[in-house]
């Protein structure tokens, strides 16, 4: 900025008064920080300091957009420009969402295994502690009803696809590569359902996965090696029982976290990428991720690993090396990923209330009508990987100040989604809210079905604050005499009271989604976590 002589109408001005507009003036001439928002995996959650931190050094501000692996695939084939780079677990969400090739310079920056993570005491009594494990020794613990976990969706999220295609593997005798033929072996199909039974929750994100684990009542969960680090360490600072870390040795996949550019043009924005990768590929920040429990270094090794990160009493040897299994091709992933949602998961028992009160009218039911074709309809649905299995159940309660009416699907017949559908579609808007009538409805369906047999969820979308009917201690008298784990999703959207959103989670184990910016994503996004 150059220097110029004050003003003649300034030189009568106190002193004091110049000053402050000079520094004015010259606050004026500083230039904003360039945006520069990075599509990621929640698992990346941690490092987001790092990244900021950073970034305000070279006159960026930094925003993280955290999806799922999925989604994350979806949005490069849409529109990848609405973003200037690319961080997933794995690589190979880059590799099916990049169809126009705009993502460049990708690279690793640290490596995570996907593990099982079992309590201490129970590892013990099943004889997996201070050995090698198989994945069909696990298959067995899990028929013999001796071990239920948790998983990410596989169809959703890395960590959960990583583990089933690692279970795939084992399975088929860890072939060099599976084949499409692989997948269609009948004795496949009876070995991966009866694993993927014993799954007893699971989610559309491996970082909420953990902190569910944390909240307490649950035994496993297969997840990222540092995510059942960061667990531990939390479990240890509560005096909790820590989680016992096993490495499937004829299944396991290992997710490489790859950072890639995303070409839209902007010399200044590539410049900065390059930059704020070799500083994450930095022998300093490097060892600020082995802290943190993400492996470093060639092929992840651990040679200057701290052991109280990387505990030995957790079950992790820092000196072993790992065997990881060579991903298959890009179609045969997406076959296994169809198949796994139409055939080998654990069936799926869901329940939607829909608010269709009188502040529903207009844009917000359309919305929501919308979203229900989406996962009713398994030509859309199947873009999404949300399609039902012929053993799932769907309900849908439609509600406004009382309870309008109820309807069942079993299975993933087209013409009775549709059928549905239909229904949803020419139901009116009208009258006061009632959230906690249809909730309780829904948990009644629930003590009717053996729900052990299914993921079981009820899902409540909402646009106001309940307003007459039922309350909250009707809701919370009903969940604990159902006795089991039955989460509530809730989407929010318009006027939604997150008081009455957040209590219902809360006491459900279960999670809120703001749907206010796009409805048909939070549909999707919670669908994912059942």
């Amino acid at each position: 900025m150059k220097t110029q002589l004050l003003p003649a109408t300034m030189k009568n001005l106190p002193y004091i008064l110049v000053a402050a507009l000079i520094i004015v003036s010259l606050n004026s001439c500083k230039k904003k920080p360039q945006d520069f928002t990075i599509l990621s995996g929640s698992e990346n959650l941690p490092l987001e300091k790092i990244v900021t931190d950073f970034a305000k050094k070279e006159d960026f501000q930094v925003k993280f957009k955290y999806e799922g692996s999925v989604d994350i695939m979806l949005e490069l084939q849409k529109n990848s420009l609405k973003y200037d780079a690319v961080w997933p677990a794995s690589g190979i969400w880059i590799t099916l969402g990049d169809q126009e090739r705009k993502v460049r310079y990708a690279q690793s920056i640290m490596t995570s295994p996907v593990v099982f993570g079992i309590k201490k005491s129970l590892a013990k009594k099943l004889g997996f502690v201070g050995r090698d494990i198989k994945v069909s020794e696990i298959l067995k613990a899990i028929r013999e009803k001796k071990l239920r976990f948790m998983m990410t969706s596989a169809s959703q999220s890395n960590s959960g696809a990583s583990a089933y295609i690692g279970f795939l593997y084992a399975f088929l005798g860890h072939p060099e590569y599976i084949s499409s033929d692989d997948l269609d072996k009948p004795e496949l199909k009876k070995e991966i359902t009866d694993l993927l039974a014993g799954i007893n929750r699971s989610s559309g994100s491996s970082a909420w996965l953990k902190d569910l684990y944390l909240k307490g009542g649950y035994d496993a969960m297969v997840n990222y090696e540092a995510l059942m680090i960061e667990a531990n360490q939390e479990l240890i600072r509560n005096g909790k029982e820590p989680l016992y870390i096993i490495y499937p040795t004829d299944g396991m996949v290992i997710a490489d976290s790859q950072l890639g550019y995303i070409d839209g043009g902007n010399i200044k924005k590539e410049d900065f990428f390059k930059k704020l990768q070799a500083h994450l590929l930095s022998e300093d920040i490097q060892h600020q991720l082995l802290l943190l429990g993400r492996r470093t270094g060639f092929a992840g090794e651990l040679e200057n690993a701290p052991a109280v990160v990387f505990n030995p009493d957790w079950g992790i040897d820092p000196k072993k090396i790992l065997s990881p299994i060579k991903l298959p091709r890009a179609d045969v992933i997406l076959k296994a990923l169809n198949l796994y949602q139409t055939v080998f998961r654990k069936p799926s028992l869901t329940l939607f209330c829909l608010d269709y009160s009188g502040s529903m009218m207009g844009g917000n039911i359309d919305q929501v009508k919308k979203s229900m074709e989406i996962l009713l309809d398994q030509d859309l649905a199947r873009t999404y990987f949300l399609q039902s299995s012929p053993n799932d159940i769907t309900f849908v309660i439609p509600f406004a100040g009382t309870i309008l009416d109820a309807w069942q699907v079993a299975g993933n017949n087209q013409p009775d989604m549709l059928s549905m559908l239909a229904k949803i579609r020419k139901t009116k808007t009208n009258g006061a809210t009632d959230i906690y009538s249809p909730a309780i409805l829904a948990l009644e369906q629930i003590k009717m079905i053996d729900s052990v047999k299914y993921i079981t969820a009820i899902i409540l979308m909402t646009d106001g604050e309940s307003n007459t009917g039922k309350k909250f201690a009707d809701l919370e008298e009903a969940w604990k005499k159902n006795a089991r784990d039955v989460p509530v999703f809730l989407i929010k959207f318009g006027d939604a009271s997150d008081a009455q959103l957040a209590q219902i989670a809360e006491l459900t184990n279960g999670a809120v989604f703001d749907g206010r910016k796009d409805l048909i994503g939070a549909f999707r996004k919670v669908k994912g976590y059942n």
